[in-house]
Parts: C-alpha cells; sequence; structure tokens
C-alpha cells in the first residue's frame, strides 16, 4: 500500500517538474521565426552567391568588364562581356552572369576586383526546381534591387545599343587614325623641302 502511494507522489512531482518547464519556456520570448513570412537576419560574414555593389555616387554598379573575375574563378562559372559606350571612359558591363550552382563561394572573385564592384548577398533562400534557377543574371538583379530601393534602373543594353556603341568606337579611331596621318604628312613635306 505504502508502494502505492509512494507511486502516486513520485507521479505527481514529475507531473509538477514537467510543468514548472513549460511555464518557464511559456514566459520566455519567442525565438521562433515564421520563415515564410519572416526573413532572417543572417550575420554579417554570411556568404550568398556574388552580387554587384550599387555605387553610392552613380547609384549603378562600378563593374569595368576587365573580366578578372571570370579568369579567376578556379570552377569557370563567370562570363562576363562589356563595350566601350561613347562619352565613357572605361569599359561597362553589357553582360554578367554567374552559374551559382558550382560555386564554391571561395571568394576569389570579390577579392581580385580592382573597382570592387562585387560583394556577397545575404541571400539564403537559394533552392530552385531546375538548373537555370542557378543561373544569375547579375543586371537583371541590380535593376531589382535598384527598383525595391528607389534609385533610377540602370538599363541592360540591347544587342543594338552594343553594335552602334562598337561602330562609333570604330569610327572614333579611324578618325583620330586619319587625323595623325594628315598631321604627318605636312610635317613630312616640311621636312622634305628643306
Amino acid at each position: 500500500m505504502i508502494a502505492y502511494f509512494k507511486e502516486i507522489l513520485v507521479g505527481f512531482w514529475s507531473l509538477l517538474a514537467g510543468m514548472a518547464v513549460t511555464i518557464r519556456y511559456f514566459t520566455k520570448p519567442i525565438v521562433t521565426v515564421q520563415y515564410p513570412r519572416e526573413k532572417i537576419a543572417m550575420s554579417p560574414k554570411y556568404r550568398g552567391y556574388p552580387q554587384l555593389v550599387i555605387d553610392p555616387e552613380t547609384q549603378t554598379h562600378r563593374c569595368i568588364a576587365c573580366e578578372m573575375c571570370s579568369r579567376t574563378c578556379p570552377s569557370q562559372l563567370i562570363t562576363v562581356e562589356g563595350a566601350k559606350f561613347p562619352g565613357e571612359k572605361q569599359k561597362r558591363a553589357t553582360r554578367y552572369i554567374h552559374e551559382h550552382y558550382y560555386c564554391s563561394l571561395c571568394g576569389l572573385c570579390t577579392e581580385v576586383c580592382p573597382t570592387s564592384a562585387l560583394e556577397y548577398s545575404q541571400e539564403y533562400r537559394l533552392a530552385g526546381f531546375s538548373r537555370e534557377d542557378a543561373v544569375i543574371d547579375h543586371l537583371l538583379l541590380l535593376q531589382q534591387r535598384q527598383k525595391a530601393a528607389g534609385l533610377p534602373v540602370t538599363p541592360v543594353p540591347t544587342d543594338a545599343d552594343i553594335a552602334a556603341a562598337a561602330a562609333a568606337e570604330a569610327a572614333a579611331k579611324e578618325a583620330k587614325a586619319k587625323a595623325a596621318a594628315a598631321a604627318k604628312k605636312p610635317a613630312e613635306g616640311s621636312e622634305v623641302k628643306e
């Protein structure tokens, strides 16, 4: 009979201990993140996919299409193309594609960039249903980020824009060569007369 009451007391004590744990956690603040509706804040050192930095002065990217990131990438996942547009000193990226599915996040592309045009994103939702979901067009992604920040959107050059820029650059080079040749001819003619 004593064993029976002892068993009841031990059971009641374990019930109180369990309820104490429940009540203690019930009064603490909630740490659960309602994932699809709430976005998790990542640590500053988190490495998502590389993305173009928005320059605060020009409110566009700093990429000069030097292709250093493309040459440095050990997996050869980055494709960069650029063109020099009239009135600009340096080339500008016209196509920047990053195939993220084999990226090892080594950081070489961000370290080697001479203009510091790349940084790691804080995006952690990188899953997709097909391989094409992991192919990132950084210029389109830049446009989306500019829209979200309320900045003017940098237009992505079309093939016609690139062809027109190449034709203008070729015409400028040809005019410069003709001017140099014309300047050289009178100088040679004056030397012959003497």
